[in-house]
């Protein structure tokens, strides 16, 4: 490591997502043709009522510096957003936008975290919790959660991992990468184990909240309303609205939590882009009729999946309830040999095949702390969906 550098830095790993997605360019430029299936981003396009907004916010001159945590028309729409689909009623004060749900996430660790500050963080995991916390000098406590408890973390499990430095307990619901969605009665358990460590904060990223296939959705400060004032809910309109690009996040909390997410917020990056809030305004306050066709396609190609990692040779997986991904079990093929006459030790090496051979890409499971297994992003057309499991099924058939 160049000494110039913080020693911070020995800390943080690049994004495997964004490792893997190098990776698919740079055989991409080879002259390979590569089918990404680790990118967590839909093929879909941005509403159109919600880019002319963004359009007409230009005409309109909405180009200047606003507020540093949004405009008061973007605060007054998270405000209704709340309030009419998750129960939850905040004041203008109480809610915060930024540049993606990520950048809140990372300054409500920033202000809350000192040196050995534990987070609890259940795994599988999104890839950045961990290192984030790490950022902040916090220490992540990463809980095993199992297949068979649904991937989701119980009230032992959380109990146990309680200590007098936690605190954190972040749930991501639906869950990147597993896609199991916390029921109401489930996030009723962990509120009273949580009732009783009035020094933790509660995170709840409810980023893939509206990418469900028929499951209820519940967050934890609605259900567990005396909790609401230690709860920060993170969302965005990156996942749902297909706007990944116009990075806009916003996060509900305790107006002392939030005050201090801002002021790093000024310190850093500023307001997110006035011309995605105009958008996101539109977003939030618009008809979701869109979102039926979409569920609907997703769901179709989710079947897809599920179907070809279950018929391929070594491979299982069950049946997510929300988010755009499958995670799939690849046990079985550790020992197995490629047709090159490598042995495959673990989950990574086996993406790996998956990418140089069959020219498909996956994200090994060791990258959301689940070794083991791989995730499969599905957010990409059908045609060239079922290629990439064809070629998938192949190259399993493939190994010795």
């Amino acid at each position: 490591m160049n000494a110039l550098l913080s020693p911070r830095m020995s800390l943080v790993r690049p994004s495997p997502t964004a490792e893997i997605s190098d990776k698919v360019r740079a055989l991409a430029a080879s002259g390979a043709r590569v089918i990404d299936l680790g990118e967590g981003e839909l093929n879909f396009q941005t509403p159109e009522h919600v880019a002319s907004a963004g359009i007409e916010a230009i005409v309109r001159g909405d180009t200047k510096y606003t507020a540093v945590g949004g405009t008061a028309a973007l605060k007054k729409a998270i405000v209704a957003k709340f309030r009419e689909e998750n129960g939850l009623s905040y004041i203008s004060s109480e809610v915060i936008a930024g540049t993606g749900a990520k950048q809140l996430i990372f300054n409500a660790l920033l202000a809350t975290l000192g040196p050995g500050d534990e987070v609890i963080v259940p795994a599988p995991y999104w890839v950045s919790y961990p290192d984030m916390v790490a950022i902040a000098e916090g220490v992540p406590v990463l809980v095993e959660c199992t297949e068979s408890d649904g991937w989701k973390l119980t009230p032992h499990a959380l109990r146990r991992a309680i200590t007098p430095r936690t605190r954190w307990v972040i749930l991501n619901s639906p869950n990147n990468p597993t896609g199991a969605i916390y029921s109401r009665e489930e996030l009723a358990g962990l509120a009273a184990v949580l009732r009783d460590s009035p020094h933790v904060l509660l995170m709840a990223d409810d980023i893939y909240e509206h990418v469900r296939y028929g499951a209820a959705f519940a967050t934890l400060a609605e259900v567990a309303p005396e909790l609401r004032d230690r709860t920060l809910t993170v969302n965005g309109v990156s996942k749902a609205y297909a706007m990944t690009g116009w990075r806009i996040g916003y996060a509900g909390g305790p107006a002392w939590l939030i005050a201090a997410m801002q002021t790093l917020q000024s310190q850093s990056t500023s307001n997110p882009s006035s011309i995605s809030q105009g958008a996101a305004v539109a977003a939030l306050e618009g008809d979701r009729a869109f979102m039926d066709p979409w569920i609907a396609e997703l769901e179709a190609r989710r079947d897809i999946v599920v179907a070809a990692v279950n018929a391929a040779a070594h491979l299982r997986c069950g049946t997510p309830e929300g988010a755009f991904y499958v995670f799939a079990d690849c046990r079985a093929v550790v020992g197995l040999t490629t047709p090159r006459g490598q042995s495959i030790a673990n989950d990574f090496e086996f993406a790996t095949y998956l990418l140089e051979e069959a020219h498909v890409a996956v994200v090994h499971g060791g990258a959301f702390g689940a070794p083991g297994y791989f995730r499969i992003a599905y957010a990409i057309d059908r045609p060239i969906l079922h290629e990439a499991c064809e070629r998938l099924v192949a190259a399993c058939a493939r190994l010795g």
